[in-house]
């Protein structure tokens, strides 16, 4: 590939970390550098994607945030344990795990605190250095767990978008988002006043009808409302309108409206994400998460899009959300009895260390997006708060996407930040 080297490889870690002799799954990474002598002799920057459930991305040149870290580093993209090339777990792989419990009780070694350990096995295996890690979204979220759980491997961290509340219940996060959400409808509708009418036409229409979809499930009002994932990213909201541009064939749907719904709403490249999401709150202490964002959609009735068609409001779409109706989806449907077992769970460990993070010394540069509807920015500065040493770059200039949508210059201001040159 021109102007890039590429290695890939492949680890072999335990399953579950406390058991080292037990049984051992697959972790895949992908090394980038850029075509040159000397490459071996930069030091290591390991990429934490966001998610949870999905892979890094795969490089088709030195493009966004990759060319500016390619200047100082060899970057590690690694396919988190379940997601890519990594033991990656599928409607079709899950049921090997034998009964529901089983199945549950593997899913249940799949979250921030064994990625890190996974990330400590490979990194012992590649140098005897602390290397530098880079966390996106949940990848960030990861990162602060790497803080709390082994910062001796850390030579520094850079976050974008994903520092977490540390002490804080799934229901507590689902709280704030939906008024968030809320505020990313608004400026929506303003943006797009014509779509009002449309999207409660459109929502008026399943009530009445649900319409099938081209992998067999049906899309409900509720499923149309979760497009609204896409109002958190910088173009999300031209994306959604220009979805809706060719909705209707007469009085039905039309193919290409439903064909393109599907592609955005389906699960099936990512189907860890609605097993995962919601457990990435769930520490000692916080009890079961018991379908958070469900229950507490319940204290917002302005998401009722029942509700909102009766009164002649708006129809609101929803967010970064799981929902028991997305197990509706074939790609997910074998998967909902291992979810509700994992939901129900209590006993999780913690995922973050507060003296730990108050006692740190590895240097840490954090961007946190004042606008970011995924990602409370409320709970992101109380942490950056209690990070011995952070250097936060609060901004409103970009969306939860600053790190991917623009050209490396996030990426870059949080290492001048980091290097004190700024």
């Amino acid at each position: 590939m021109p102007g890039l080297t590429l290695t890939d490889h492949l680890f072999s870690v335990p399953l579950d970390h406390d058991r080292p002799d037990g049984e051992h799954i697959e972790i895949y990474a992908r090394e980038v550098a850029a075509t040159g002598r000397g490459r071996e002799r930069l030091p290591w920057l390991l990429f934490l994607q966001g998610g949870p459930g999905m892979r890094p991305p795969r490089p088709i040149g030195r493009d966004s945030w990759l060319d500016r870290a390619l200047v100082d580093y060899r970057v590690l993209l690694l396919d988190q344990r379940g997601t890519g090339r990594s033991s990656a777990i599928t409607r079709q792989t899950l049921p090997g795990r034998g009964e529901i419990a089983a199945q549950a009780d593997y899913l249940a070694h799949f979250r921030a605190d064994a990625i890190v350990r996974d990330a400590e096995l490979i990194r012992r295996e590649l140098t005897d250095e602390p290397w530098s890690v880079l966390g996106q979204s949940f990848g960030g979220m990861c990162a602060v767990t790497y803080l709390s759980l082994a910062p001796e491997g850390l030579r520094e961290a850079i976050i974008t978008g994903g520092l977490p509340a540390l002490c804080v219940t799934a229901d507590e996060i689902y709280r704030a988002a939906y008024p968030r959400v809320h505020r990313k409808n608004t400026a929506y509708y303003r943006r797009y006043p014509q779509d009002t009418a449309l999207v409660r036409r459109i929502a008026a229409h399943l009530i009445e009808r649900p319409a099938p979809l081209p992998d067999g499930s049906l899309l409900t009002v509720e499923a149309f409302q979760s497009l609204g994932l896409m109002l958190g990213t910088g173009d999300g909201a031209d994306m959604l309108h220009y979805l809706l541009e060719e909705t209707w064939a007469g009085a039905e749907l039309s193919d290409t409206f439903l064909a393109r719904a599907a592609a955005f709403l389906s699960y099936a490249q990512l189907p860890l994400n609605p097993l995962m999401h919601e457990l990435t709150y769930a520490q000692r202490g916080t009890g079961a998460t018991n379908w958070a964002a469900q229950r507490v959609r319940g204290e917002f009735p302005q998401f009722d899009a029942r509700t909102a068609l009766a009164g002649g409001e708006p129809v609101l779409f929803t967010g970064e959300m799981t929902y028991p109706s997305h197990f509706d989806q074939p790609c997910l449907a074998p998967l909902r009895e291992p979810a509700e077992m994992l939901f129900a769970r209590e006993d999780w460990p913690d995922l973050y260390d507060p003296q730990r993070l108050a006692a740190n010394d590895v240097p840490v540069a954090a961007a946190v997006y004042l606008d970011d509807m995924y990602v409370d920015a409320a709970y992101s500065l109380q942490t950056a708060e209690a990070i011995r040493g952070l250097r936060l770059w609060a901004t409103n200039e970009y969306e939860h996407d600053g790190l991917r949508a623009n050209d490396g210059r996030v990426l870059d201001h949080l290492l001048r930040m980091l290097h004190g040159q700024i």
